[in-house]
């Protein structure tokens, strides 16, 4: 069974953990250099970070369980302008990942709609995220969820160079 709720500060260990966990099942292979991911790792999702960014009031974040164990989370940053889109009433979805071994139960769409009615109720006219230019997997599902492509951005992490999508969706 399926269960989705919002996060607290206490899921911050959990957070972390899938953070991790999923961040190197879906890039892992992509890094030269293991140290960088580590570094990586060790700085985006420790639990220290993922607690204030559960206590800042324009994060919300949601669990996924199936069988009451944590297979998943999603992030949604609230007010998040990006130069991209002309509206500055817009929120990003800075993260919704599924362990590998359960992506095929669609956890990754119930998250995605729970990030978009949220954002949609607070008052954003429009989501926005970035995707791997190369991750073919993700774009086909966001291009069937009616996000439209409307930017690219690079991102570096240590010896790294990432290309970004950035794709959206008006309300």
């Amino acid at each position: 069974m399926i269960h989705i709720r919002p996060a607290t500060i206490v899921d911050a260990p959990v957070i972390a953990l899938l953070g991790r966990t999923t961040f190197q099942e879906t890039f892992g292979s992509l890094f030269r250099d293991q140290g960088d991911l580590r570094a990586y790792l060790n700085d985006t999702f420790s639990v220290k970070k993922i607690e204030r960014s559960l206590d800042k009031a324009n994060n919300a974040f949601w669990l996924a369980f199936v069988d009451a164990l944590p297979v998943g989370y999603a992030k949604l940053k609230l007010r998040s302008p990006t130069p991209f889109m002309v509206s500055t009433e817009v929120g990003q979805l800075q993260k919704i990942y599924v362990l590998h071994e359960f992506l095929s139960m669609k956890i990754g769409k119930r998250l995605q709609d729970i990030l978009v009615e949220a954002a949609s109720l607070s008052g954003s006219n429009a989501v926005w995220l970035s995707v791997l230019k190369s991750n073919a997997r993700a774009i086909r599902f966001y291009q069937k969820n009616e996000f439209n492509h409307v930017g690219a951005h690079q991102f570096v992490i240590g010896k790294e160079t990432f290309e970004f999508l950035v794709m959206a969706k008006q309300f």
